[in-house]
């Protein structure tokens, strides 16, 4: 909740900003990765064909291996332009970052839909695509990073709004796929409407950001003043501490002593001739408290990033050909992890468990292992080193349940268990800067959805 003296979001509207905002920072790798068959046919040499959007052309003949390229190129740039926005995040103008970002990956996706129009061997397409790949990840890590640590000015409300929009990005991307799929018209022409989409989420994610500077309530929070940075700090506190007690969790001795130094009575009696200033603690600092917790982040987005979407693309429906042989991938793959993903998310506003110091946390998301074979043993055909153990359909939307709910959970509980970890050293937004991935990738990676927590 905001504090008494501030004003109030008329109209809700930066809830909506910062939940577009959300929405925009994770459409351009959904849409790259749903759209996994467009690419493929265009390196088979479809380019104008009506399968193009609707078939799966992943085979083991594929010789650019779009998938495993894809994968890697996105998250190499992710992992290190977020290192490099945690530890540079306050060289460069927050405005230059985010803004910058936005500008640049609409641009980059502007160049996506035109080359849907223009006819080009599959070598040239192949490179242009794995270079706006690199690029726009690179550019979403340092978004996704700045407004994190921008959200870690305002109350924990608008934290949520933002996961919540990245949740529906995923949703958003395979419903626009099936929509192009399902419209009739060439698969040039609804190729183009669906690389058009992400462009207008973009640009209205542009306008939402630069909206914020006139809106009060947000320049209330936004502002860097160091007056105000205190109270923020305290505020973040205080929210963490009535979660715990909203989920049951006594509070320590230690947790006791910072709700007194919260008495707003004490604030009062502090001497203004003697200001203090807000603590800064280094990333090093931070990072011994959540060391734990950041592993097992890193470790759910390594497993699902290794099989999502380079693995579990290729699989395919055993039943004969027809419609819903078509609309397989799309829903089964795409739509039900981003749906399956963001319920698991969602689960953390009723229940945090294990907690930051249970042994289970680690050993659960080490189980997530199993998940690779398992969906390497899938209906994928014409394949010769691996059986097929699990040919059904029902093997493969079994797996895929569990994968996105168990995903989706423990991306969202290790977010809201990082910032008790380091709540005696907690500066706004630095923890988030460590973990904001989730984001991400997430990134749909990644595919965020709502944190509750």
């Amino acid at each position: 909740m905001a504090r008494g003296d501030a004003p109030q979001d008329s109209y809700h509207l930066v809830g909506i900003s910062f939940f577009i905002l959300g929405l925009g920072t994770l459409l351009p790798w959904n849409f790259f990765i749903t759209a996994i068959p467009y690419f493929q046919g265009r390196l088979a040499g479809a380019n104008g064909t009506t399968e193009t959007l609707g078939t799966n052309h992943t085979s083991p003949a594929d010789t650019f291996n779009f998938n495993n390229w894809v994968t890697l190129l996105s998250q190499l740039p992710l992992l290190f332009f977020t290192l490099l926005n945690s530890f540079l995040y306050q060289c460069v103008p927050e405005t230059v970052r985010i803004l910058g970002s936005l500008l640049a990956i609409l641009l980059l996706f502007t160049l996506t839909a035109v080359l849907v129009k223009v006819d080009m061997s599959p070598g040239p397409f192949f490179s242009i695509t794995m270079a706006s790949v690199w690029f726009i990840n690179s550019f979403c890590a340092v978004l996704q990073g700045s407004l994190f640590g921008q959200l870690g000015t305002m109350p924990s409300t608008y934290s949520t709004l933002f996961l919540s929009g990245q949740g529906l990005a995923g949703i958003f991307a395979a419903l626009a796929m099936l929509m192009s799929m399902a419209s009739g018209v060439d698969a040039q022409t609804s190729a183009l409407g669906y690389f058009i989409t992400p462009c207008v989420g973009i640009l209205m994610s542009i306008v939402c950001y630069l909206s914020l500077p006139y809106l009060k309530f947000a320049r209330y929070y936004l502002a860097k003043k160091p007056s105000k940075a205190q109270g923020q700090e305290l505020e973040t506190k205080a929210e963490l501490l009535k979660s715990d007690e909203k989920n049951g969790i006594p509070n320590s001795p230690q947790k006791a002593a910072l709700t007194l130094d919260l008495d707003p009575e004490k604030e009062t009696e502090m001497e203004p001739e003697e200001p203090q200033k807000p603590g800064k603690p280094s990333v090093f600092i931070v990072f011994q408290k959540i060391w734990l917790t950041a592993l097992c982040l890193v470790l759910v987005f390594t497993v699902t990033l290794s099989v999502f979407p380079a693995i579990t693309a290729m699989v395919t429906s055993s039943t004969s050909p027809g419609k819903w042989s078509q609309f397989f991938n799309p829903i089964c793959c795409f739509l039900l992890f981003n749906v399956m993903d963001c319920l698991g998310r969602s689960l953390t506003s009723y229940f945090l468990w294990p907690d930051e110091d249970s042994r289970l946390l680690p050993l659960l998301v080490c189980l997530r292992v199993l998940f690779v074979p398992l969906f390497m043993l899938c209906h994928v055909p014409e394949r010769s080193r691996l059986p097929i153990l699990f040919p059904q359909d029902a093997y493969f939307i079994t797996f895929m349940l569990l994968f996105a709910v168990s995903n989706g959970y423990l991306v969202s509980l290790t977010m809201c268990l990082a910032p008790r970890r380091c709540s005696e050293v907690l500066h706004p937004g630095l923890s988030q800067h460590l973990l904001f991935g989730a984001e991400t990738q997430h990134r749909g990676n990644g595919g965020p959805g709502s944190s509750l927590c």
